[in-house]
């Protein structure tokens, strides 16, 4: 499923969570909105975000440091949330994996909604 929601848009104000977790987008938009939150709290965080730093946030996929492995695997609620600290719209596909190279560390994370994959990462 492709979700997405333009900048643009207002962050919605007093959803229930039912509404932002039990919804069809499975909680993606409050993701991406609490980025956009962050986006304003934290500018320096937001910078690094917009460089492209795979930065570290509550969700499996930020990148603090370079590990062997070249690759590890990250949610799409990260996705959605560095989407909105970045100031970008929403714009993920459910079903695609999508592949992003930490420029800090040159590390690459591959986004996925397969949670197999990020829980034993």
């Amino acid at each position: 499923m492709k979700i997405h929601r333009s900048i643009a848009e207002p962050i919605r104000e007093g959803a229930k969570w039912e509404e932002r977790w039990n919804a069809e987008d499975d909680g993606l938009i409050a993701c991406w909105e609490r980025g956009r939150e962050k986006r304003l709290e934290d500018p320096a965080l937001a910078a690094q975000a917009a460089d492209g730093w795979l930065v570290v946030l509550p969700w499996k996929g930020g990148v603090e440091k370079a590990i062997k492995k070249k690759q590890k695997f990250g949610t799409l609620y990260y996705l959605a949330m560095w989407q909105g600290l970045r100031g970008e719209d929403l714009n993920i596909d459910t079903a695609e994996e999508i592949v992003l190279n930490c420029t800090a560390t040159g590390m690459a994370v591959v986004f996925t909604g397969d949670m197999a994959k990020y829980a034993e990462a």
